[in-house]
C-alpha cells in the first residue's frame, strides 16, 4: 500500500433512529464521531415494507396544484 494517500480509517459511534448505537470503523468524521442516522433499516420502507408519503412542495405538490382543475368528463 502507498503511504500518505489513504483517508484515516478510525473508530466511530453510529446512533440509529431509535436510539441505539454501535461501534463502527469509518473514515467519516474524526476518530471518536458521533454519526446520528435520520433513516436507517428500521424506518426505511424499502426495509420495512411500509411506505408513507411525505412530500412537502415536491413533485407531488406540484402535480395536485396543476392538475387541481382537471374534470373528468362523464
Amino acid at each position: 500500500m502507498k503511504k500518505e494517500i489513504h483517508p484515516d480509517y478510525h473508530e466511530i459511534t453510529v446512533v440509529m433512529t431509535d436510539g441505539t448505537s454501535f461501534q463502527t470503523r469509518s473514515t467519516w468524521g474524526e476518530p471518536g464521531a458521533t454519526l446520528k442516522l435520520d433513516i436507517d433499516p428500521s424506518t426505511h420502507p424499502a426495509w420495512t415494507g411500509v411506505h408513507r408519503l411525505m412530500d412537502s412542495g415536491g413533485q407531488l405538490a406540484k402535480f395536485n396544484k396543476r392538475f387541481s382543475d382537471f374534470k373528468v368528463k362523464s
